[in-house]
């Protein structure tokens, strides 16, 4: 999240309203573009649903996903 200066609000915002989401074996991963960060393109939050969520990696992408 440092790295690419993701705000914890946006993957909240993610996980809980994406724009696209997927399941891979256990993992969930949210998809969701904001229009005025990462140059357009979407975040991508990879995260695992236990008792609490545990994000296992953020990073917006370097394509669009459509």
């Amino acid at each position: 999240m440092r790295l690419y200066r993701i705000k914890e609000s946006e993957i909240q915002e993610a996980i809980h309203s994406p724009d696209k989401e997927e399941t891979k074996e256990n993992k969930k991963i949210a998809y969701k573009t904001f229009p005025n960060r990462f140059s357009g393109l979407p975040l991508k939050v990879v995260y695992v649903v236990e008792d609490d969520t545990v994000v296992i990696t953020a990073y917006p992408l370097k394509k669009s996903y459509l």
